[in-house]
């Protein structure tokens, strides 16, 4: 038991990296590297798409190797190798090699999503609870993006943001690396487990997997346009509408992670919801706490900017685990890393399209389209949930 825990802590951790990792970029691109580089924020953003290209593109590989070889050794390349290329990325002195870096960076982020989320699944009957926590460890890693990076660009220069994290990971990477090969960790490695389908769901329909699979790629897609874009932009947007009382880098970054953190709060409440209430209730829930808090934010500015931007981070934040416990519950054990990487694949593909129209949209018109674009996409989802098949969304016993 007490090596199920260590295991779960290593993959919690491997979750709040990962976000940490792909979102240094937003803070050093807008709050530092426009002034040294004499580029706009604009003109920067659309280096990090390749990055969240190969964020998603990379996920089908990784969840193809971890199903046929080792999920728990997939983990250890993933520490390693996103602590090794964000050293690279700090090492840059031009942005052909940032992007370089951050493309890098993003190969090795890809691997953790349908890996991770299967280990975190894999045996559990009840699987919201889990997900939520690890999803806060991600959520983490969004809040203390900003935050540290903001400190360190402050403090010892935007470099710094880059190594620090990238050291700590590699360390982490070693230490798994030993826990997975000691002589009674082969609950940690799974490889072989995985075959044995112990959490594997019943049978479902054809007709039934094809609808939610379908709902749930449409809600991905969809969702991940309105995560990628509110978390991305969030610092920018308060660099322009809480100047009065956020004037350096480092209050931004605690502007951001107060938000990211409150809302990370979220996926508990979602967790524990979908666990005992049927998801397509949930989910719709969420969906149009997001329409209503989109459409207020707006018009906004200073402190009542702030406390709508908790609120619809709390929705976003929210929605994140549905998907996966949905996943979890279709997918069988044997193929179901496979499964969450098709989901993730949808979500970061369309996370890198949302940087550069992040990009466009401020340079042209400002945020406040944005945020009216995504009230739009978050009718949407609404829309898609209402096509859930209740008697399917229910917790049903392994």
């Amino acid at each position: 038991m007490q090596r199920k825990k260590l295991n779960f802590l290593f993959l919690n951790l491997g979750h709040f990296f990962d976000h940490l990792f792909m979102l240094i970029f937003a803070s050093v691109a807008a709050l530092r590297l426009n002034d040294e580089w004499g580029m706009s924020y604009a003109e920067l953003i659309p280096y990090a798409t390749p990055g969240f290209v190969a964020f998603g593109v990379c996920a089908i590989l990784a969840g193809w190797i971890a199903d046929k070889w080792s999920r728990a050794g997939m983990i250890v390349i993933f520490f390693i190798g996103i602590g090794l290329s964000s050293i690279l990325a700090g090492m840059a002195s031009s942005p052909l090699q940032i992007a370089s870096g951050l493309t890098l960076i993003g190969v090795f982020a890809a691997i953790y999503h349908p890996v991770g989320l299967a280990m975190v699944v894999h045996g559990r009957a009840r699987t919201g609870i889990p997900l939520a926590i690890n999803g806060i460890f991600g959520n983490m890693g969004v809040a203390s993006a900003a935050l540290l990076t903001g400190f360190l660009i402050d403090n010892a220069g935007w470099r710094s943001a880059f190594y620090l994290p990238g050291v700590i990971s590699i360390l982490l990477g070693l230490a798994y690396l030993v826990f997975i090969s000691s002589e009674n960790a082969a609950e940690a490695s799974d490889a072989g487990a995985a075959a044995a389908g112990k959490s594997a769901p019943a049978s479902k329909p054809r007709h039934v997997l094809l609808r939610v699979f379908a709902i749930i790629f449409f809600t991905t897609a969809i969702g991940g346009l309105i995560f990628q874009s509110t978390t991305f932009a969030l610092p920018k947007i308060f660099a322009e509408r809480l100047s009065d009382f956020a004037g350096t880098a480092t209050r931004v970054g605690w502007y951001a992670f107060l938000v990211f953190s409150l809302a990370a709060l979220a996926q508990l409440v979602v967790g524990f919801l979908v666990d005992r209430h049927s998801i397509r209730t949930v989910f719709a829930t969420v969906a149009m706490l997001q329409v209503i808090f989109f459409a207020v934010m707006t018009q906004l500015s200073g402190i009542a900017a702030l406390a709508v931007s908790i609120a619809f981070m709390f929705a976003v934040f929210g929605q994140i685990p549905i998907n996966d416990v949905l996943v979890g519950r279709m997918a069988r054990s044997e193929w179901r890393s496979r499964a969450y990487a098709i989901r993730y694949v949808v979500t970061f593909s369309v996370m890198a399209s949302a940087v550069p129209l992040i990009g466009w949209v401020h340079g042209n018109w400002g945020f406040e389209l944005l945020v009216r674009i995504l009230a739009i996409a978050a009718a949407t989802i609404f829309a898609a949930t209402l096509l859930l098949p209740a008697s399917e969304t229910r917790l049903q016993s392994a």
